[in-house]
């Protein structure tokens, strides 16, 4: 793949993803235009004057809600990431209406949108909240998941949708670490469940896996990576090792662990060194497209709690920049 010769519209482009995606794209890759295109105009004045001054950038102010501004904004665009999404799941419980309008009718614009502009290739960024939803946040990225895998018949293969699904990305907004930090000052650390388990990821690791993904993609497929687990117990002992710990319940729409890849998917998923793929079960599907991958024994699921690979307690702390 040419990246050079590519042009990357990428959506949410301000956020923790995207200006680790943005830094990457231009030490690494050197696309011919980076199109940042996101709704908060400080923010994007912010990115300018940290450095994202890269005569490739272009700042575009737009919201995903809004189909005319992505129609114009994916003109001449090869490659469109879509990280744009309301994430909180407290927000999303207390403005159900919010989070259906950008995640699921964004994913709808961004689908039309890039069929009609002649994008070649899009890559949705989802959660491992996504399997089994409790809450509407995952329950709004299942839906989009299935809007993107499905766009493909649309397209009768002229655009590619595919998705990446990973676990709590350590450093990002809303992550539990700097919270953890914050609290470390009181001497008191709060916690929701000792028994809490997740999947962790860096935001490197992430960028990378959505770079390499974007390289394989046929259009279908969603990738999950082989990722490490950790219990969150452990990871506020290895933040605050002489704070007090309190624990104060899960919240509405939380889980005790979660599930990258659930049991049912597991019959449509194939495994490779450092993935899972899960196929699409339609017929537009050639099965060609990933022959070099294993099959998933009956039953078998990918959850935090039952995950091979777990965070030591010095990895946890080098994660979390205390090494």
């Amino acid at each position: 793949m040419n990246w050079s010769e590519s042009t990357i519209l990428l959506t949410g482009g301000t956020g923790s993803f995207g200006k680790m995606f943005t830094r990457t794209m231009l030490e690494h890759y050197r696309p011919k235009k980076l199109i940042i295109f996101s709704r908060d105009e400080l923010k994007q004045h912010e990115m300018r004057v940290t450095g994202y001054t890269d005569p490739t950038l272009r700042y575009f102010i737009g919201d995903v809600r809004d189909r005319e501004r992505l129609y114009r904004a994916m003109r001449g665009v090869d490659i469109v990431v879509h990280a744009a999404a309301l994430k909180q799941v407290p927000a999303c419980e207390y403005n159900p209406f919010e989070a259906v309008k950008t995640n699921v009718l964004g994913a709808q614009n961004i689908i039309d949108a890039a069929i009609d502009t002649g994008v070649k290739r899009v890559l949705a960024l989802s959660t491992d909240k996504a399997v089994n939803p409790i809450n509407l946040y995952g329950a709004t990225k299942l839906v989009a998941e299935k809007m993107f895998v499905q766009g493909n018949a649309y397209a009768s293969g002229k655009t590619h949708f595919s998705c990446v699904r990973y676990g709590n990305v350590v450093g990002s907004r809303g992550s539990v670490i700097p919270l953890f930090k914050q609290q470390r000052a009181s001497g008191r650390i709060t916690i929701t469940d000792e028994r809490m388990t997740r999947f962790w990821i860096t935001l490197e690791q992430g960028v990378q896996f959505v770079i390499r993904c974007i390289e394989r993609m046929h259009g279908g497929e969603v990738f999950v990576p082989k990722i490490p687990s950790m219990n969150i117990l452990d990871l506020a002992k290895a933040i605050a090792p002489e704070c007090a710990i309190e624990t104060i319940g899960i919240r509405p729409g939380e889980k005790l662990h979660e599930v990258l890849v659930s049991a049912d998917e597991s019959r449509q998923a194939l495994e490779f060194e450092d993935m899972f793929v899960i196929q699409p079960a339609h017929p537009w599907w050639q099965v060609d497209n990933c022959l070099d991958g294993k099959p998933l024994e009956y039953g078998y699921s990918y959850a935090s709690n039952t995950n091979t690979q777990w965070l030591t307690h010095d990895e946890l702390r080098e994660m979390a920049g205390e090494m």
